[in-house]
């Protein structure tokens, strides 16, 4: 079995408290949850109103279905919203 594991860096520019940054990433976590079998949170950055580290994790047993879930994932979060942008990234397969 293999784990795939992502950490998006995300700058919210319309976001003027935590409540609207807490709004539109709430959106964004349930629409990644119910379109991927993907476990999704918020793993740093909490606190902050424009900047947020969320953590996504896939399994599977083939690792071409496994990348390709993955970029999946990334092309949704990278294009999900303008208020939503997408600094960096970092993917790692175990």
């Amino acid at each position: 079995m293999l784990v795939g594991i992502c950490e998006y860096q995300l700058f919210l520019p319309n976001a003027h408290s935590l409540k609207e940054k807490r709004a539109v990433l709430k959106s964004l976590q349930a629409r990644l949850h119910n379109k991927f079998p993907a476990a999704v949170c918020e793993a740093e950055q909490q606190e902050l109103w424009q900047r947020s580290t969320l953590g996504v994790a896939v399994l599977s047993n083939q690792q071409r279905h496994l990348e390709s879930m993955l970029a999946s994932i990334t092309d949704f979060v990278e294009n999900f919203s303008p208020e939503l942008e997408l600094l960096d990234f970092k993917q790692e397969i175990l």
